[in-house]
């Protein structure tokens, strides 16, 4: 038996830990237990560093999808086996507070949207933006996570090194960006903070898998069945927007204000294309990185075929021996245009493609209004041009094309943020587009609880006859008096284009009332230039009819923010 003076020394020593580090220590203490002598005594591997020589790490993560999670998780167990005190915390359990206290801190951090922060990092983000810190002692270093086709590449990740630099803090290993195939980078980047802490190993990814599984990112995967998938745009729309309602065999544990990720699959008759091309049996199994299947498994739900990055093509061309300019293609017309030898070279470019990422999109519905198995989204169909080609969004593609009774995976993104005040609290909602999903749910779920709190909203589109998404439901709401104000704004129903920072200006004494007497403000959709010019307009209100001066203004909108009352779901 342990003494209970040995007890509480444990106990000290855990305490503070993160689960994915106890699992660790679990595994570890096992492999001592399995090697332990009979007369009680344990013989550790001489080899292991002395507790001497031991020092404190802190690995920070901010993630969405899980990556970040995953690479940190990975640098911890790696540390951790050569005698390193790793600290593994998420930036949203982290104390922004510490970060004065720490020796060597290393993030992890991804890039959502157009150069957003997750989620989850958001509180961090915006406290060493909002303050002036002293960092003499600190050791950083930054992995950054994000993906080239977007024009704020790994711009998270370059802040919080801009910033913790600026603070005073000493950049121990560079700031390295990497794209969706981080790998090899992420490997470098590994094995220089692991000689600054005097742990050189030669690092392996796949080293510490043991205790990589599904089940460490916390996420919970639903089977879901497609109930509704309908156009809200009217005939003669220039888009295309779908109302889709996915159920489920189970409770959905979500709220308004979450997300669901869901991966799509590739079209069927592209992968089709791909087979016939190369000759190769699509009942071929192959070992990819993840996951071992046939062929045309592979190419349909586990590997992205579409728009793959220049470094994937470049890996084409080496196997291929052939030169490929540098851009971005299919899988499919690479094949046409640089055709494999045989089945065997094929076989090797399949085990290059990266895998379909996720994507999020914001939670429509209520589970107190349309039950607690089912989910609704509101997605818009991405175009795009690209090199003068017509480009659609692998996700809102697919999604667009499920027809009712289609099976769809997916998991909830719990936001701790974007959620609804009190049910007495005033809200202010400005959703142009498809950022009416969210405030679609905050209505449905104000309407089925009866919270007294009155609803403003702000929405805008192209037309009123064609592009006026849930009209009936809104029109409803304001006849019940649910919605307590609505303005409206189609940009092309007159001359001059009207947009909802115009609305809101025109409203502006009502609309710094509602705000100065307590209301939360809730801002969704496009972040450029939407978000942007509406949070532009609201500095504009406040300072006018707030008699601030500019520095005034800025600072009251900084405080309804710290005050959980102003609060942005944009992409």
């Amino acid at each position: 038996m342990i003494g209970e003076s040995r007890i509480k020394q444990l106990h000290e020593f855990l305490d503070g830990y993160s689960k994915e580090e106890l699992i660790w220590i679990n595994g570890y203490l096992s492999g001592i237990v399995m090697n332990a002598k009979d007369n009680g005594a344990t013989q550790i591997n001489s080899n292991e560093p002395k507790a001497a020589a031991i020092k404190k790490i802190t690995l920070v993560f901010g993630t969405e999808t899980g990556n970040s999670k995953r690479l940190a998780t990975q640098l911890a167990a790696v540390a951790k086996k050569k005698g390193v005190n790793a600290k593994l915390v998420g930036l949203d359990q982290y104390g922004v507070n510490d970060l004065t206290k720490e020796d060597y801190f290393f993030v992890v951090i991804s890039t959502q949207g157009e150069g957003e922060p997750p989620i989850p990092a958001k509180k961090f983000y915006d406290h060493i933006h909002e303050n002036q810190l002293s960092l003499p002692d600190l050791k950083f270093s930054v992995l950054a996570l994000g993906d080239s086709s977007y024009p704020l590449f790994c711009k998270t990740g370059e802040d919080v090194d801009t910033q913790l630099s600026k603070f005073g803090a000493t950049r121990v290993v560079p700031l390295q960006k990497c794209d969706v195939d981080y790998e090899e980078e992420a490997l470098q980047w590994f094995e220089k903070v692991l000689h600054v802490v005097e742990a050189k190993v030669q690092v392996s990814l796949g080293a510490p898998a043991a205790i990589i599984t599904k089940k460490t990112t916390g996420k919970k995967y639903y089977t879901g069945t497609i109930l509704t998938n309908i156009n809200l745009n009217d005939r003669g729309s220039n888009k295309q927007t779908y109302h889709i309602e996915i159920g489920a065999n189970e409770l959905i544990a979500y709220e308004p204000g979450d997300t669901i990720g869901i991966i799509p699959r590739n079209q069927q008759e592209v992968v089709e294309k791909i087979i016939a091309l190369t000759g190769i049996d699509a009942n071929l199994e192959i070992a990819t990185a993840k996951v071992t299947a046939p062929v045309a498994e592979l190419l349909t739900q586990h590997l992205n075929i579409c728009y793959l990055l220049t470094s994937t093509v470049k890996k084409y061309a080496a196997i291929i021996q052939q030169e490929i300019p540098d851009t971005r293609m299919d899988l499919v017309d690479l094949l046409r245009i640089y055709p494999v030898k045989d089945a065997a070279q094929f076989e090797a470019i399949v085990k290059i493609l990266l895998p379909i990422s996720p994507r999020l999109y914001s939670v429509s519905s209520s589970p107190a209004a349309h039950g607690e198995s089912e989910v609704h989204i509101t997605v818009a169909r991405n175009q795009f041009l690209e090199e003068d080609a017509q480009r659609f969004g692998l996700c809102s593609e697919f999604l667009g094309d499920q027809p009712v009774g289609s099976a769809i995976t997916f998991y909830v993104h719990k936001d701790k943020n974007f959620k609804l005040p009190a049910a007495d609290k005033d809200v202010i909602m400005i959703g142009p587009g498809t950022g009416i999903a969210p405030f679609r749910a905050f209505l449905a779920e104000r309407d089925a609880t009866g919270a007294p709190g009155r609803n403003w909203f702000f929405f805008g589109e192209q037309h009123f006859t064609t592009d006026f998404l849930y009209q009936t439901e809104i029109q409803n709401y304001v006849q019940t008096g649910v919605l307590s104000k609505i303005d409206l704004a189609f940009s092309r129903d007159q001359q001059e284009k009207v947009y909802v920072q115009h609305r809101m200006k025109q409203q502006a004494t009502e609309l710094y009332t509602w705000i100065d007497s307590g209301a939360s403000v809730f801002i969704s959709g496009t972040k450029d230039p939407m978000s942007k010019e509406v949070e532009l307009a609201l500095l504009q209100i406040i300072e006018e009819k707030g008699k601030k001066t500019t520095e005034e203004a800025t600072q009251y909108l900084d405080n309804l923010k710290k005050e959980g009352r102003y609060e942005k779901d944009v992409y």
